[in-house]
């Protein structure tokens, strides 16, 4: 027990401790992040096929409203590893409505992904959550 301690200290200070990143994705709703979370997971090999948001067959909206209503409400958690990284995926609610779940998960992320629909341009909400990341 004692080397296995040891061990795992020698291996923590050398530097040699796999490396972890929080990264979340942010927007506007309907901007596209649970999409572009899908594709993550799928390169990822998390999951062996791309979920859908119109199917409802998505990873990261697992409760039953946001399968219905094709909307994400809670803020969504998944790993997988890249590249000898633990990647921590946080795929946020857009809406206005659940911007505390936004807000929740700031202090814990190291980047973010700000998803600007190339369609819809910047939307208030974007300038609400640009203002939040400064």
């Amino acid at each position: 027990m004692l080397l296995y301690f040891f061990c795992l200290f020698i291996f923590l200070i050398l530097g040699m401790a796999k490396k972890i990143y929080n990264i979340a994705l942010m927007a506007h709703a309907d901007a596209g992040k649970t999409t572009i979370t899908e594709n993550f997971l799928f390169k990822g090999g998390l999951s062996k096929k791309l979920g859908s948001v119109d199917e409802g067959t998505t990873h990261s909206d697992f409760l039953q409203v946001e399968r219905d209503r094709g909307i994400s409400v809670r803020a969504s958690f998944n790993s997988f590893d890249w590249k000898g990284a633990c990647i921590n995926l946080i795929d946020t609610p857009g809406h206005i409505d659940f911007t505390s779940e936004l807000e929740r998960i700031l202090p814990v992320i190291d980047a973010a992904i700000l998803v600007v629909s190339a369609v819809e341009g910047v939307q208030a909400q974007t300038e609400a959550i640009w203002a939040a990341l400064k």
